[in-house]
């Protein structure tokens, strides 16, 4: 009886230190900053972090998670092995363009 309860304290300790680890930090990378991103996600230093962050500050919001390629040395592979960690959200509007302002035309009266 003690061999199987000592069985069943070390599954359950097992388990819940595996849960613990899937349970993956996550990160925003339209509104983090150099240090989260560098903590949180794989394969991805200091410096990167600096070039995810200006390249934002450049070209605006991420759409996709996708889109970290275009950040030089950010390759594909990099982005499928944080994918469960990327959030993309939260990212600044895009600028909405104002209606072009209506022609006046001159009211020229009937004869």
């Amino acid at each position: 009886m003690n061999k199987f309860i000592a069985l069943l304290q070390t599954l359950a300790l097992s388990l819940l230190m595996a849960g613990s680890a899937l349970a993956a930090e996550k990160v925003n990378i339209n509104t983090a900053d150099a240090a989260t991103i560098d903590r949180v996600l794989l394969n991805i230093g200091p410096s990167k972090a600096e070039a995810i962050v200006a390249y934002r500050k450049a070209n605006g919001a991420f759409k996709s998670a996708e889109q970290l390629t275009l950040v030089k040395g950010v390759g594909l592979k990099t982005v499928e092995k944080n994918r469960d960690r990327i959030v993309v959200a939260g990212g600044a509007p895009a600028v909405a363009r104002k209606p072009a302002a209506a022609v006046a035309r001159p009211v020229v009266p009937k004869r």
